[in-house]
């Protein structure tokens, strides 16, 4: 199974401002290829596909010696990535879907760059990372690389951090069976609740540090466009989305790894997120608590522990009675459920979860 290895690098003040002029040439090949394809559609009405703009790289490094910094798989890449953003264009196109058509790269807006294949231009001796037209920099290697490492990619963070990731083939490390079943309504009051009644507290990341986010936001605004003053306000106005976001990610991996563990089969809603967060009374909320981010850590921790995540239909969880079925109508703001046909009284969400849970099994064939 595929699994990604993330270490933070330490590039020297002279490897930086190359990576950098890397990463520039990177763009700038980005958006050649993107208005190539775009003119070769509206001038001719033909579609320029992944192979001719690949076999472009070779006559551009005339134009542009440049381009001869970047090792030229990672050029090929960047052919790829234009084809990509098209080919998911048109999917969300045909599905119906109103979708952005694919945009230039600003000046700087222009962060990653991947090498397809590892040992090709880049590759990790001990603690250092070998990268071809660079040289050696140090890699803080706090986790072993399991299996066989396939692409590795570059990546440049907003506050000037730099990562280098590597996607490896690995053998996966089921854990002991378990026929433990769990439910979980995630929600905002709760950041989850269990269908055993346990529950866990929201941390609200983003509510915690919101005035110091503004406060960075504020002083950002008051400086001059273009002004050395104004890209230091904004590298601090980044400090603290990613001090969020870095929080809100190491406590997902904490939860979903104590998931996997204690459970065999794990039941989550199938939540639609972007249509929940066009109710702007609870966007920032909803966008703040991440549920999908703790789906998607649990789901693949499961495949590496051989554990079982199931994905059921929220429709009516809240308001059917776990105990005879009924439905019960309630608002959002009452807490408790009552069942006027069997006399349940129980918490909602718990409610919720124990419906979760039995839904799961029903989908899987398992019985409750």
């Amino acid at each position: 199974m595929p699994k990604a290895f993330k270490y933070r690098i330490s590039p020297t003040r002279g490897q930086q401002r190359l990576l950098a002029q890397m990463l520039e040439e990177c763009r700038w090949l980005y958006n050649d290829t993107l208005a190539y394809r775009k003119n070769a559609w509206e001038q001719e009405q033909r579609t320029a596909d992944w192979y001719e703009t690949k076999r472009r790289i070779p006559l551009l490094k005339l134009d542009r010696p440049s381009l001869k910094n970047v090792h030229s798989q990672v050029l090929q890449n960047i052919t790829e990535r234009v084809d990509l953003a098209f080919k998911a264009f048109f999917r969300r196109v045909k599905a119906g879907e109103d979708p952005g058509y694919p945009r230039f790269k600003q000046f700087g807006r222009y962060d990653s760059m991947t090498y397809p294949r590892y040992g090709n231009g880049v590759r990790i001796e001990g603690t250092t990372l070998i990268l071809s037209k660079i040289g050696s920099i140090k890699v803080n290697l706090h986790r072993p690389i399991e299996g066989t490492p396939k692409t590795a990619t570059l990546s440049r963070s907003a506050t000037g951090k730099w990562f280098v990731c590597l996607s490896a083939e690995t053998e996966p490390h089921p854990l002991e069976q378990s026929e433990s079943a769990i439910g979980i309504d995630v929600g905002l009051a709760s950041f989850a609740t269990l269908s055993n009644g346990e529950k866990i507290a929201n941390p609200r990341f983003f509510r915690r540090d919101e005035k110091a986010l503004a406060k960075a936001q504020r002083r950002l605004s008051k400086e001059e466009k273009g002004t050395p003053e104004r890209t230091k306000r904004r590298k601090v106005v980044s400090r603290v989305h990613e001090r969020i976001a870095s929080r809100r990610n190491d406590f997902a991996h904490q939860i979903s790894r104590k998931l996997v563990s204690r459970f065999g089969i794990i039941a989550f809603e199938d939540l639609m997120i972007t249509g929940m967060l066009k109710n702007h009374c609870l966007a920032k909320s909803i966008a703040d608590v991440a549920w999908n981010q703790l789906v998607q850590y649990t789901t693949s921790k499961a495949v590496d522990a051989g554990r079982r995540v199931v994905l059921v239909n929220p429709r009516n969880t809240s308001k059917r009675c776990s105990r005879c079925g009924q439905l019960v109508e309630k608002r959002l703001s009452i807490r408790v459920h009552a069942c006027p046909v069997c006399g349940l009284v129980l918490d909602r969400d718990e409610n919720a979860a124990i419906n979760i849970l039995a839904l799961g099994l029903q989908r899987l064939g398992e019985s409750p």
